[in-house]
């Protein structure tokens, strides 16, 4: 009888201390989990963060329509930035302090996302997958609660130069760039690794977020001899400098975009403007899978629910979408933010979504650094390198 009552008094002081974590867990009650986003839904990557959310509410309402995660539905709360600084600060004070949530996925901008953390950090709200492939996405020494999924800007756009110069013979480097943390990253692996590469590093134009005309700074780069430009700008002014050089009769240029101008819209303008622009990214374009079982699969969800098609950047919505899922049912019942950090660095799968390896370890927390070359033709984005591999 006493060892009976000892066992139930030892269950009853375990069942005890799990419901004492599990309410001490921010945005985790026994029917819910609360998941958030600061995206840009109204501004100059606007088709970015809108597909992307997309794509996450999706998979999440499926998750949901299936009896959830271990019997807690997935509360999605997404909030519009419009690409300006103050109001993504704004969203972010929201959704931690307001809203509760125990994650926050996909938020898109580097500036953004380094505001986020300060808001963040504080309350051991993870940081999943941001819309930015800026290497501070990775975790300080003390805040472990960030995950990135792909290769970093900086890594692209040194892959990307070294194609060019490997396949062309090209040596003369120079970059367009807003100069935000985004841009700065980018300019700063066209300087830093052009030597290195057997380049050099010839000149740079500065632009601002709603900047419309190119035809001054064009023209410098070509009289400055520029044989490789790379690009950290909008999706709407990244195209509208391609087409501008083309319009000047600048053909013998190459201009190359990192992840962040890897779109589908970007490639498939009407009259051929974009042929010949190359990207470095960190995933497979999605259009050029479209019949492959698992894409086509995708492809058809999105377009029943949202009546419109699907891009990439709606897949990497999902699939970011999918992984914390794969998390949350690995963490188990008993939710908090240890056990889901511990299966978050648990995932090590082929994803055949965006055909690459992604696997989190305590060591690193980048889900995959390989690095795809690709280039317009024909109105979609044509795969044809891949640099790197798994380093964790």
């Amino acid at each position: 009888m006493k060892g009976t009552m000892k066992a139930l008094a030892a269950g009853a002081l375990a069942l005890g201390l799990a419901q004492g974590a599990l309410a001490e867990t921010q945005g985790v009650s026994d029917k819910e989990v609360v998941i958030g986003s600061v995206n840009d839904l109204s501004g100059i990557f606007a088709a970015i963060g809108v597909p992307a959310m997309n794509g996450a509410s999706l998979r999440f309402e499926q998750a949901n329509a299936a009896g959830g995660v271990h019997g807690r539905q997935i509360k999605f709360v997404v909030e519009d930035h419009g690409y300006q600084l103050p109001k993504a600060t704004q969203a972010y004070n929201k959704l931690v302090n307001r809203d509760k949530v125990f994650a926050m996925i996909m938020s898109l901008g580097t500036p953004h996302n380094l505001a986020g953390f300060k808001i963040m950090d504080p309350k051991g709200v993870f940081n999943i997958n941001p819309l930015t492939a800026a290497r501070e996405m990775l975790p300080a020494e003390g805040a472990e609660n960030k995950f990135i999924a792909f290769s970093s800007y900086y890594d692209q756009t040194v892959a990307g130069m070294r194609y060019l110069n490997k396949e062309f013979g090209l040596t003369k480097v120079c970059t367009m760039y807003l100069p935000t943390d985004f841009g700065m990253e980018i300019s700063s692996a066209s300087k830093e690794k052009a030597a290195e590469l057997g380049m050099e590093f010839v000149s740079e134009t500065t632009h601002k977020p709603d900047e419309q005309d190119f035809v001054g700074a064009v023209q410098k780069l070509r009289a400055d001899g520029c044989q490789v430009v790379t690009m950290a700008l909008g999706v709407r002014a990244g195209i509208t400098v391609v087409g501008t050089a083309k319009q000047l009769g600048w053909t013998d240029v190459k201009f190359l975009a990192t992840s962040a101008g890897f779109l589908e819209a970007v490639a498939a303008v009407p009259g051929g403007v974009t042929d010949g622009l190359y990207a470095a990214a960190g995933w497979v374009d999605l259009q050029a899978r479209k019949n492959d079982p698992v894409p086509a699969k995708f492809i058809a969800d999105y377009t029943a629910k949202y009546n419109q098609p699907a891009t990439g950047f709606a897949m990497l919505g999902y699939d970011t979408a999918d992984i914390v899922i794969r998390a949350l049912e690995a963490a188990g019942p008993g939710l908090t933010a240890d056990s889901f950090k511990k299966a978050m660095e648990s995932l090590d799968f082929k994803d055949e979504l965006t055909d690459m390896h992604i696997k989190y370890t305590p060591e690193n927390h980048q889900g995959a650094n390989e690095v795809t070359i690709s280039v317009v033709k024909d109105g979609i984005w044509n795969l044809i390198a891949r640099e790197g591999g798994a380093s964790n």
